[in-house]
């Protein structure tokens, strides 16, 4: 292996907030695996998710697309969801499968799979007659008579479609949605670890009827995935591997092992976070044991921010979204803004804190460059190449124009210094409305104003104009129908 070829490993945290680290300023959480990892390479302050909720983040991530010009144009899939990444779509995976690199996917998916109904079908995430969220279990269409998030029309015993193996990975294990979604089972390769047939009796916080596979457990979920995780590192296979690792913490149910219980001071959901950085450490042992630690890219971030309206997992001292205004699904800072730590000793330079602007989906085309692979031509259309800020090269690329969804599916778009919001409130994330104000929209100056606290809109009509005219050229066509102020 040489320098050229590094393996890859991707880390993505589940509702992990920009606070929650100590190199982050957080000190009620103890991540001292997470903090020597910031200290060996580059910790980014200003990096942010595509969107401010699971599912259309990761499709950004690994797609290199923004997620409003997928089918989803809010809220997220649930464990049932169909497919949402198109089979023939380039991702970080499949180009790197491409060029030799052994691939594997452990952890929360969240993107939909193919599930084989009972009648036969598969649903579509294209076709308007198949449902594709139902977050609320709502009657749909010509399904009326079915409860559709827990799964009663599907045939467990079938493989699914659309999943990772058609997406460029070699290996996958891990589960459907989150650890509140059934089905409540192992996902491995392409199908259920054995059949889930009893409906779920025991309910923690948050989690929805569903079907129940006899051999799980909730408590051992991510102790799971980080066994597998390791043996994947393990294997001494001759080609760079890459590695996708999604574990569930720190999204609700906290369900953390009973030896980080009370680890942190920040609370049940602390605790979590101290278990993700356990995991990290767990994943850099392994890498040091094969002896190629210093021969991988790490990148650590997390999907989303942190929600903060579950009082009973949070300590209120502790604020994991940082002075960040706002939490998940928010357009405000707090719903988008990301922890992101990249290692490298090879090109990246150890202690680095770097305040350029890195977007998560601008991790395909930037790790790409990384690792010297040329992007097909259609592939990461909304990714840019930001290798050179991964490496600590100064060059700043703050007026380029970066376009942020929420989990309502309203859009805000950054144009350093200023921040546009083409909504009222949080644009229908966890806060609610939140903004007490009477305009239509929102127009921030981060430099003077990052706590988002002084309203702009009518004042700088000028900023809010050449901001839209700008984002509608990006957005195009595929102009998500809830950003009514871009007309």
């Amino acid at each position: 292996m040489t320098a050229s070829q590094p393996n890859v490993v991707l880390i993505l945290a589940d509702d992990l907030g920009w606070g929650d680290l100590g190199c982050y300023g957080a000190d009620r959480i103890p991540t001292p695996h997470l903090d020597a990892l910031a200290a060996e390479g580059i910790r980014f302050t200003d990096a942010h998710a595509a969107s401010a909720v699971c599912t259309p983040s990761r499709y950004a991530l690994l797609t290199g697309r923004y997620p409003w010009r997928s089918p989803l144009k809010e809220g997220v899939l649930m464990g049932h969801g169909p497919s949402l990444i198109e089979q023939d779509r380039p991702t970080i995976a499949s180009v790197l499968h491409s060029a030799g690199y052994r691939t594997g996917a452990v952890g929360k998916w969240h993107l939909g799979l193919g599930w084989r109904h009972r009648d036969g079908s598969v649903w579509d995430a294209r076709n308007p007659e198949d449902p594709m969220e139902y977050q609320l279990g709502d009657p749909l269409a010509r399904h009326d008579s079915v409860d559709l998030d827990a799964g009663s029309t599907v045939d467990y015993s079938q493989p699914f479609t659309g999943g990772p193996l058609q997406l460029g990975f070699d290996r996958f294990f891990g589960i459907a949605g989150s650890l509140n979604m059934p089905p409540y089972a192992y996902l491995e390769q392409d199908r259920t670890r054995g059949v889930p047939t009893a409906m779920k009796s025991d309910f923690l916080p948050g989690q929805r009827p569903g079907y129940q596979a006899a051999d799980w457990d909730e408590h051992e979920v991510d102790l799971t995935f980080v066994a597998r995780a390791k043996e994947f590192i393990a294997d001494e296979s001759p080609e760079p591997f890459f590695l996708y690792f999604a574990p569930s913490a720190p999204h609700r149910p906290q369900v953390s092992p009973p030896r980080f219980r009370g680890t942190s001071g920040a609370g049940s959901r602390g605790d979590s976070v101290v278990f993700v950085d356990w995991m990290v450490g767990e994943l850099v042992d392994a890498l040091r044991d094969r002896g190629v630690l210093d021969d991988t890219i790490i990148v650590f971030t997390s999907d989303n921010g942190s929600p903060t309206i579950f009082a009973d997992e949070l300590d209120p001292a502790h604020r994991p979204n940082g002075p960040w205004r706002g939490q998940k699904g928010d357009t405000w800072e707090g719903g988008h803004r990301e922890p992101l730590i990249v290692r490298w000793p090879h090109a990246v330079p150890a202690g680095t804190v770097s305040d350029e602007p890195v977007d998560l989906v601008d991790l395909m085309r930037s790790i790409s460059v990384l690792v010297d692979i040329a992007l097909p031509t259609d592939a990461a259309p909304d990714s840019r190449d930001r290798s050179r800020a991964l490496r600590a090269v100064p060059g700043s690329e703050s007026s380029s124009l970066r376009v942020i969804s929420s989990m309502g599916g309203a859009l805000a778009a950054i144009e350093h210094p200023w921040k546009v919001v083409f909504a009222a409130g949080s644009g229908g994330g966890l806060s609610g409305e939140g903004y007490a104000g009477s305009e239509p929209g929102q127009l921030y100056h981060l430099g003077d104003d990052p706590a988002e606290t002084v309203n702009l809109w009518s004042r700088r009509a000028d900023v809010v104009d050449r901001i839209r005219s700008r984002i509608r050229d990006v957005v195009g066509a595929d102009l998500p129908f809830s950003a009514d102020h871009l007309s």
